[in-house]
């Protein structure tokens, strides 16, 4: 028995034939193409490819992809990637592609790495676990009770989006104050560019490495922290915060026993987590008379979507 995984991501398309232990036999890699049907496409010739060489024995597909997913687990009700993927039933869409030869199941990418992450990572012995993923934004996955929760309507952990700072920065989504505005790869950047044009007197190694402009990235930010700088550090303190904060705020909700940290931004380990830590304990409710969640980073990698997207397809 295997499983089709597709991670549909914003520059690629990654997919792997998975055994019955979720373990990845083989892959394919393509550019994402921005139109629907060129997916589509991409996803019913990498079916084909991988019957071809000798998988037959494929049960499901599991699309791991990014946007709002129903609780049919068939439609995108809405992708900031892809126009085309509002109320859209990606599943029929690539079953008729491939003659509705197997189940097509679509889950959100944030629930896909979470659930990987649950089941062959950083999560497993867990009984209620919540998965933040520190990216351009910040996703969120939860799993109560070794199940993964999707809400009423499919809409459930969009953490990202909860609401942290009353009027605050705008947000992608058109709310402001989002959590994500203050805890994400676009945010490290730009606590660092501030603190840059406040403190130019401490800012020589982030313009060093930027090229004494204003074309400051994240992995600069990350390489000057790691290196001790005082302004990347700052940076990442800002964010840990407010990691921190939205996991309290988190937990006064869900209680959870465990929270996994995932994402470009964790590579940093204890620069981010510590402050994350430190907030977390500062702002929970009732701290000091309660038990607190362990907080640690992701271990399942790079394939936790594709791990989660084939386990959850059996499901």
């Amino acid at each position: 028995m295997t499983t089709l995984a597709i991670d549909i991501g914003g520059t690629k398309i990654a997919a792997a034939v998975c055994d019955e232990n979720d373990s990845i036999i083989q892959r394919w890699r393509v550019p994402t193409p921005m139109d629907a049907d060129a997916i589509n496409q991409h996803i019913a010739e990498v079916y084909r490819e991988a019957v071809a060489a000798g998988h037959t024995d494929i049960e499901a597909i599991g699309i791991s992809a990014a946007g709002n997913v129903s609780a049919d687990r068939k439609t995108l009700t809405f992708s900031a990637n892809i126009p085309a993927w509002i109320n859209y039933d990606l599943s029929e869409h690539v079953g008729a592609l491939i003659d509705h030869a197997v189940p097509v199941v679509v889950e959100n990418d944030a629930n896909c790495a979470g659930w990987g992450e649950y089941v062959h990572g950083a999560g497993q012995g867990s009984s209620n676990m919540v998965a933040l993923t520190v990216g351009t934004g910040l996703g969120g996955a939860i799993v109560i009770n070794g199940q993964l929760y999707r809400g009423s309507f499919g809409m459930a952990a969009e953490l990202g989006h909860l609401p942290m700072v009353p009027d605050g920065d705008h947000c992608g989504c058109g709310l402001r104050g989002c959590a994500e505005r203050y805890t994400s790869g676009t945010s490290l950047e730009n606590f660092a560019k501030s603190a840059v044009r406040r403190r130019p007197q401490d800012a020589k190694r982030l313009m060093e490495l930027c090229g004494g402009d204003t074309k400051l990235e994240g992995p600069m930010v990350s390489q000057a922290a790691q290196e001790g700088d005082v302004l990347g550090l700052y940076a990442f303190g800002k964010i840990g915060e407010w990691l921190g904060r939205t996991m309290a705020a988190v937990s006064a909700v869900l209680d959870p026993d465990l929270f996994v940290i995932g994402g470009g931004v964790v590579a940093v380990g204890d620069i981010l987590l510590e402050p994350a830590r430190y907030n977390y304990q500062r702002f929970l409710e009732g701290s000091a008379y309660r038990g607190h969640a362990k907080i640690v980073a992701a271990t399942a990698g790079q394939d936790a979507g594709l791990i989660g997207a084939a386990n959850l397809a059996l499901r």
